[in-house]
């Protein structure tokens, strides 16, 4: 099976390109989001809405 291009070029553009400084998160990574998600609507059971629930007993 024939190549396209030699080997020994490999990584030659990626190698020189500038490194960039990665930008800070606007958001939370999406996997620890989802589990803050997760928490928030089952375990804690909080209602959809922007205000806290009062305090009421649990209910099973």
């Amino acid at each position: 099976m024939p190549t396209h291009g030699s080997l020994t070029k490999a990584g030659k553009v990626r190698g020189q390109t500038p490194k960039i400084e990665a930008k800070p998160r606007a958001s939370p990574i999406s996997k620890i989001r989802n589990k803050n998600n997760y928490i928030k609507r089952f375990e804690k059971r909080r209602q959809p809405g922007q205000k806290k629930p009062e305090r009421r007993p649990r209910r099973y």
